[in-house]
């Protein structure tokens, strides 16, 4: 096979996967293993430190399930709502059209190949590394924003799911009925937040890619520290405790919740 491949010059299958591992020095592997493991990580251990309640993300379930009873018990207009989700849209738009003006930079220097290298090869961030190397980094920056707005995206789209079940809605008087439009109208508007947040919080782990730059113990540095900090802000802030005093007090209403068949989260 090898003759072969000599004879009519074809390239060996074996030589990426080993050129690849030549560009990849072990300190840069093991940043990059653990970039990813405290990316993919990062729900998982949230759930962990809160154990069901204690941080925004699952505390906020709940309020918005409060959101919804009050919604629907409102007669006279729910365009106060409506108003209140085309802020969290435009929020939505503005960060998905900043990831994309952010990719689409990021694509050209990729693809640009030897004209990018030359450009920034004298910078002294870029110095103790090569053209392969530096290309990984900057498509680990790039897969990292996709990723948010690929987040942004979905709940762009599931925020309009939710105004067109809003608009759905009937006025409805029956406390039972209203618990289970309620309950619908939660399991549409809790993802679509929680893409939002995943989206923004792909920032955080974009910014410490960017710092892959200036070498692995930056990079390591900089993913451990973002994900202590987005940690922190969803269990120690004082918007977390805010959020968790909101919680508590719709907490006080589980009878009139139970009544309204609303499942606490």
């Amino acid at each position: 096979m090898g003759l072969a491949m000599a004879a009519f010059d074809l390239p060996d299958p074996l030589a990426a996967p080993l050129s690849f591992l030549d560009v990849l020095p072990w300190r840069d592997a093991a940043a990059l293993g653990a970039f990813f493991v405290l990316w993919l990580l990062y729900e998982p251990l949230l759930r962990r430190v809160g154990r069901g309640r204690g941080v925004i993300n699952r505390d906020m379930e709940v309020v918005r399930a409060g959101w919804m009873r009050s919604m629907l018990r409102r007669t006279d207009s729910r365009l106060l709502d409506a108003n209140l989700m085309g802020h969290a849209l435009n929020s939505a738009s503005f960060f998905a059209s900043a990831n994309l003006i952010l990719i689409a930079g990021l694509a050209g220097a990729l693809f640009g190949g030897d004209a990018t290298w030359r450009g920034v090869r004298s910078l002294d961030v870029v110095a103790q590394t090569d053209a392969s190397l530096f290309q990984l980094k900057l498509s680990l920056l790039l897969v990292t924003l996709a990723r948010g707005l690929l987040d942004f995206i979905w709940s762009i789209r599931q925020m309009n799911f939710w105004l067109a079940a809003v608009g759905a809605a009937p006025e409805v008087g029956d406390a039972a009925l209203r618990g289970r439009w309620a309950d619908a109208l939660s399991e549409i508007i809790n993802p679509a937040l929680a893409h939002f947040a995943a989206g923004v919080r792909a920032y955080y782990f974009a910014l410490a890619s960017a710092l892959w730059l200036l070498g692995p113990v930056s990079f390591v540095v900089a993913a451990v520290a973002a994900t202590a900090v987005l940690i922190w802000r969803q269990s120690r802030s004082r918007a977390s405790r805010g959020v968790r005093r909101v919680r508590e007090l719709l907490d006080e209403e589980a009878p009139e919740s139970l009544e309204s068949g609303a499942r606490p989260s």
